[in-house]
């Protein structure tokens, strides 16, 4: 019988250099998309997948992440005397149960599968998900709870998985896939950003992953591979060398790189359309901007 899911890494423990100087003093993760910071997003998707324990990989000057979690008595006291009862519900949401977020330091920057071994001693000898904020996935059900039921059937280790063009195969882990059967692919291979005319297919591993806890014995005995860290993909990868299964799982929903600023930009307006508060004035706004730019042209 398979263990449920129910423990998440959500590695946090990265500078966010390309939005300097806005992170000099808030953590990337705390930058809103909309009216929500990214690990908001990254949280509710697990709760909807149902994850119960919640492993932070952090950094030093990540404080602002931890308190973003606890509670806010203040706050709460001036929205309930002022009425606010909306507002104090969407405040309360944020809230963590005491116990459920843990946090582990990563103290040199050694790639994201040094990250995930950080949590070793936390995930124990279960099965686990690891979610990266910055990918923010706009889907009708969580990527996270469709990986989740179809892990259910499959077992193994999972990752979630989308076509990019072959140009961009060098940003990304690509998956040699063995066979497809619907949106699960049973894959043969992972390679770890390879040159365009070297990937063994187009299509990608991004940042959620159901995975067996062998994978984090893997983290412990290979070696470092592209840039010099320690590669998750590799790990993963290990598994299926030793005749473990591997699945790529094509999710339904549209995946933002809030990692970049062009990406975040791009979340911002599809997320803001999408909110029927302020679809009607935002989008009138789109299509001013847009015409005068064709005149001015």
């Amino acid at each position: 019988m398979k263990k449920k899911v129910t423990k998440a890494i959500f590695p946090v423990a990265g500078l966010g250099t390309r939005f300097l100087p806005a992170t000099k003093s808030v953590p990337k993760e705390i930058m809103t998309l909309v009216d929500r910071p990214l690990i908001q997003y990254a949280i509710d998707e697990a709760r909807a997948a149902g994850i119960k324990d919640f492993i932070f990989v952090t950094s030093r000057g990540k404080s602002a992440l931890e308190d973003y979690f606890d509670t806010s008595p203040e706050l709460e006291s001036v929205l309930r005397k002022g009425g606010k009862t909306d507002l104090l519900q969407t405040l309360k949401s944020t809230y963590m149960d005491s116990g459920a977020i843990a946090y582990i330091r990563q103290h040199k920057p050694l790639g994201l599968g040094h990250a995930v071994w950080c949590a070793r001693k936390l995930v124990g000898n279960e099965p686990f998900a690891v979610i990266l904020p910055d990918d923010v996935i706009a889907a009708d059900k969580p990527c996270l709870q469709q990986m989740v039921e179809a892990y259910e059937e499959t077992g193994g280790s999972m990752v979630a998985a989308m076509e990019v063009p072959p140009a961009q195969s060098s940003s990304y882990g690509i998956l040699d896939v063995k066979a497809e059967r619907g949106p699960v692919a049973s894959v043969a291979g992972m390679v770890e950003k390879p040159a365009p005319g070297d990937a063994p297919s187009n299509l990608a591993v991004i940042g959620r992953y159901i995975l067996s806890p062998q994978v984090l014995r893997n983290l412990g005995s290979i070696d470092k591979g592209a840039g010099g860290e320690l590669q998750l993909t590799d790990a993963i990868a290990a598994e299926i060398d030793q005749g473990r299964d591997v699945f790529g799982y094509r999710f339904d929903g549209q995946r933002f790189d809030c990692g970049s600023k062009s990406g975040f930009l791009q979340a911002t307006v599809a997320f803001g359309l999408a909110r029927e508060d302020l679809r009607d004035d935002f989008e009138a706004y789109l299509h001013g901007l847009i015409s005068m730019r064709q005149a001015a042209q």
